[in-house]
């Protein structure tokens, strides 16, 4: 099967660009669509097939656009439908698709929809949203926590009932026992799909049906007592069985649009993840898989997250990978920049989707943000623990240039959080110009994923290396009729000697993590470099 005959979404990499960091092109100091359309050159220039949105839409900005109040049409801060439009048709001009965040599980508390809801307890669209009456004591109804903070209920003066949000409390969230809602999103989807974007997505998707029956969560004997929302096992809030049923009517809008893909954000992992495709693929395309971001750095613990993933998915299922994302510590603060480069290799040579967030390609790390200036919920709600849930520090603006507010943003203008204290030496002009550069690093091994069958769509191997596997992580690449690829990388800060005459008679280094290595390699000899990666032509 040719690269044109596999869906884009299994051949390409996603890119995701959090718009208020991406590029200001009117000097609010926050970025938007006229900015993204600047630097879509850059985006294609970098070879990814896809460009993922966070939100977009009007919002009061309680939860910088995850709470939102109309679900079709743009917020003014980030330009017009007309710009969208443009950003549309530019975007596929160049070749690319757009996916756009879609939000169905909570709205804003200024939503239409939950403005009715809360009018009178006999409103019609009372029942699209969760309302109880007190508990015995006049306190929440029930013991459910927001991943935010305090407890999963407000109660409302008003109406005297309580109302439920696992976010912050501006953001209610939506009833899916009543089929009402469900229609209503669906509706949603329909009117940017017609539009002509390429998918969606999906935010917890794992958390949008809740327990008919709102019972208490039973305490979590593994608590570590740092996360408050840690404290309960979330059994009656997330991954209910009934989501599945939900996710297939989702999944059937976007298969009436051809070409089209669903992702769905999922924190679970192995045999669970695989649960969110559905069954015979009718749930997302690809539920994110972050086993990545929480394993430990190191060559044995992500062998052996690879292995349990790849051994968890079915024949009809596609793996993807992720680093990083707008929720996450940037890869080069968990890892360090040397080791991020041994990273990039690992998530562009995987079997599988990767997707790629808006400065790893540079080593952007999380810049650390003082209490005043922080303006996360998960931060603001919880002061005690704002360093650790806080996450502002991966959301600082792209670092573009050496000039001033690092040609994110006019010279006067005000970055809506603060840049990065190396951003004049740690940017995409500076690395531009260095051919050793991490971006050139991403860029050349892009070019080589996308040019051979096996690396975009072949199988994976893993390779034993008996004692240096503790620190070394080899595995093949190889699809029938191509050329074969070997990995190595080096997640340790010593260097390593292998032998590994027995795999193939010669061997190319065609991508290498530092420069000098590029060609003929001895591999019954070969010497890996501390923190080195290595992309090896099997002859």
């Amino acid at each position: 099967m040719s690269s044109q005959e596999i869906p884009w979404w299994q051949h390409g990499i996603v890119y995701q660009i959090y718009p208020r960091s991406f590029q200001d092109s009117n000097g609010d100091g926050v970025g938007d669509l006229p900015g993204i359309i600047e630097r879509l050159d850059y985006i294609k220039q970098l070879g990814v097939e896809a460009v993922w949105l966070s939100p977009i839409y009007p919002s009061p900005m309680a939860d910088f656009g995850y709470d939102v109040s109309d679900y079709t049409d743009i917020h003014p801060l980030f330009g017009s439908m007309a710009d969208f439009d443009r950003l549309l048709t530019e975007t596929h001009r160049r070749g690319l698709k757009l996916i756009l965040d879609l939000v169905p599980n909570h709205t804003s508390d200024q939503h239409p929809w939950f403005l009715e809801s809360r009018k009178d307890r006999d409103n019609p669209k009372r029942d699209w949203y969760f309302w109880r009456d007190p508990a015995p004591d006049g306190g929440p109804p029930n013991n459910w926590l927001s991943c935010f903070g305090g407890p999963a209920w407000t109660f409302d003066e008003r109406t005297g009932q309580y109302y439920l949000h696992q976010f912050a409390r501006e953001q209610p969230e939506l009833n899916y026992r009543n089929p009402e809602v469900l229609a209503a999103m669906q509706d949603v989807m329909r009117f940017w799909l017609e539009r002509g974007i390429d998918g969606f997505r999906v935010d917890v998707i794992e958390f949008i049906l809740k327990d008919a029956e709102l019972r208490d969560e039973p305490p979590n004997p593994d608590w570590d007592g740092v996360d408050p929302h840690g404290q309960l096992k979330h059994i009656h809030t997330r991954n209910l069985p009934g989501v599945h049923d939900l996710i297939r009517e989702m999944r059937k809008v976007v298969d009436d649009y051809p070409d089209r893909v669903m992702i769905g954000e999922v924190f679970l992992f192995d045999e669970v993840i695989v649960d969110y495709y559905g069954a015979g693929g009718d749930g997302c395309h690809l539920p994110f898989n972050f086993r990545l971001i929480y394993r430990e750095w190191g060559a044995s613990s992500v062998r052996e997250a690879v292995r349990s993933y790849e051994a968890a998915l079915g024949p009809e299922h596609w793996p993807n990978w992720v680093l990083g994302n707008h929720d996450q510590h940037r890869i080069a603060t968990r890892v360090g920049f040397e080791q991020a480069r041994v990273a990039m290799l690992l998530l562009l040579t995987l079997r599988g989707t990767p997707t790629v967030y808006y400065g790893d390609e540079i080593g952007m790390e999380d810049v650390p943000i003082p209490f005043e200036r922080m303006q996360d919920p998960a931060a603001l709600n919880q002061p005690g623990v704002a360093h650790i849930f806080g996450r502002d520090p991966q959301r600082t603006p792209m670092q573009w240039s050496s000039e001033a507010n690092a040609g994110f943003c006019a010279p006067g203008a005000t970055p809506w959080l603060p840049l990065a204290d190396d951003f004049a030496q740690r940017n995409v002009a500076v690395q531009e110009r260095d051919p050793d550069s991490l971006l050139h690093l991403f860029r050349r091994t892009v070019v080589l994923r996308n040019r051979e069958p096996s690396l975009h769509r072949g199988d994976y191997r893993e390779l034993p290396l008996g004692e240096a596997d503790v620190q070394v992580l080899a595995y093949l690449r190889e699809a029938p009729g191509a050329r074969r690829f070997l990995v190595l990388l080096n997640f340790a800060s010593q260097p390593r000697q292998l032998e590994l005459g027995a795999v193939a008679d010669s061997a190319r280094v065609v991508v290498a993590s530092h420069g000098g290595r590029e060609g003929p390699v001895d591999l019954a000899t070969l010497h890996l470099q501390a923190d080195e990666g290595l992309v090896l032509a099997l002859d």
